[in-house]
């Protein structure tokens, strides 16, 4: 047996037995609850951070996650398959590297590979003979063989013989509870034949369905086409409601009455905005790596600028609400956003419709607060650093009474519309949620 195939063996049986010990690098929405998944498979798993709050919470068994309860964690824990470091030195001693960090985009909406880059030489400068590298992070095909590999081959190691190398693509959706890591199919690829063969060992002891495709670079894609699918869907209903509301037409009663079809259509809804770390993000990487091939990406980029005018659209309709129905100009007018998160019933504010709301309501002189029953506390964010620490105030009538306008960005479960439809002088609902619970009245509007 050549060393090549002895490294692939040894690595392959460590991982068949359970003995091989993963390390997780990046412990957020996705990094957290795949640790847990591959710990309760049986591995023992190493998490990395950056942010050592996050090692603090999790050394003491609590969960910043939704989808990982504190009890989860403390088993865990308990069981000694899982622990949390912020000492990188500590990627040696792992068999399986899982990349879990985020790709934002510039503010040109170019890529921000910095976290994947600065990762990769992370474990490189720890890297072995031995180990299966993965990239879970979204991003544009070719990353993983371009970039990642590129870094990793830098120490005289190569891929294929040395260390493997493997892409993907998390699929987690906060909030959902019907699916989670370990029940949502995975899509697996990997640089060479060997490579893919450990990627569909260790991911089949954690997820119930492995689906194997050719290529790393495929893979990147699937992640992709995925996320544009919904974003352009999405843009084309948003469209739809700005011009059917011109004509009179209720865009929700058509998408219910549309889709009562049993093949040929399936429903999407307009809202305020997108929001999320994926669809308002991950279009626009493969729009930036077209550019490489001279390709227009018309689709992409139409579906990004209606998605991003929904917010200003909304404050229009609120302004004309306001105009119309209480006299009053948005400029000498409080309005409440009800629902802070990009969707409901989770803590999530990533990219979040609500803070470029209260954003453009302000600039135009008006005066906002919202009320959130899962954002206790604005965090920092890179774009809206002015509403840092502004708190959710109390839902109460007597609250809810001193607003001109009430805005329903977030259509939380736990919310009492009727409570409330009784106590706000004006509706603007973008999420017809009142609509939906039999709550329509005259001081509510759609937008």
């Amino acid at each position: 047996m050549d060393a090549r195939s002895s490294t692939f063996e040894t690595l392959s049986k460590r991982i068949e037995a359970r003995t091989a010990r993963a390390g997780i690098i990046g412990l957020g929405y996705v990094g957290l609850p795949l640790a847990m998944a591959v710990a309760r498979s049986g591995f023992a798993v190493t998490g990395f951070d950056i942010d050592p709050k996050k090692v603090v919470a999790l050394d003491a068994c609590r969960s910043y996650i939704d989808a990982v309860t504190d009890e989860a964690l403390t088993a865990e824990i308990e069981a000694g398959r899982f622990s949390s470091t912020t000492d990188f030195a500590s990627l040696a001693d792992c068999d399986v590297i899982v990349i879990c960090v985020p790709t934002p985009l510039t503010k040109h909406r170019d890529p921000d590979l910095s976290f994947v880059e600065a990762t990769s030489r992370s474990i490189a400068a720890h890297l072995r003979s031995g180990q299966l590298i993965v990239l879970e992070s979204t991003t544009y095909p070719g990353t993983t063989d371009d970039i990642v590999k590129v870094i990793l081959e830098e120490t005289g190691l190569k891929s294929g013989s040395d260390f493997f190398v493997g892409f993907s693509p998390e699929r987690e959706d906060p909030g959902n509870q019907h699916y989670h890591t370990a029940t949502i199919p995975k899509v697996v690829a990997g640089d060479g034949k060997e490579a893919l063969s450990l990627m569909k060992s260790f991911y089949g002891t954690a997820v119930s369905t492995v689906v194997p495709v050719s290529s790393n670079a495929t893979a990147e894609a699937v992640k992709l086409t995925e996320n544009i699918f919904r974003s352009v869907n999405i843009a084309l209903v948003n469209e739809l409601k700005t011009v059917y509301a011109a004509m009179g037409i209720d865009i929700w009663e058509v998408i219910d009455a549309a889709k009562t079809k049993p093949f040929g259509y399936m429903p999407f809804y307009p809202g305020p905005g997108l929001g999320g770390h994926c669809i308002p993000i991950d279009p626009f990487y493969l729009t930036w790596k077209s550019r490489e091939y001279e390709l227009p990406t018309r689709f992409i980029e139409l579906a990004g600028e209606i998605n991003s005018a929904m917010p200003r659209y909304v404050v229009g309709k609120l302004a004309e609400a306001l105009d119309i129905r209480a006299g009053k100009a948005l400029s000498r007018s409080r309005v409440l956003v009800l629902g802070l998160a990009y969707k409901k019933n989770v803590a999530d504010i990533r990219e979040s419709p609500s803070l470029r709301l209260i954003e453009i309501i302000e600039e135009r002189g008006g005066r906002a607060a919202y009320h959130d029953p899962f954002v206790a506390e604005i965090p920092p964010t890179r774009e809206y650093q002015a509403l840092k620490g502004r708190k959710s105030i109390d839902l109460t009538p007597e609250a809810i009474a001193e607003y001109d306008a009430v805005l329903i960005a977030t259509d939380h479960d736990v919310i009492d519309y009727a409570a409330l439809s009784k106590s706000a002088k004006l509706i603007v609902d973008t999420r017809n949620v009142l609509s939906r619970l039999g709550l329509s009245a005259d001081h509510v509007i759609k937008a």
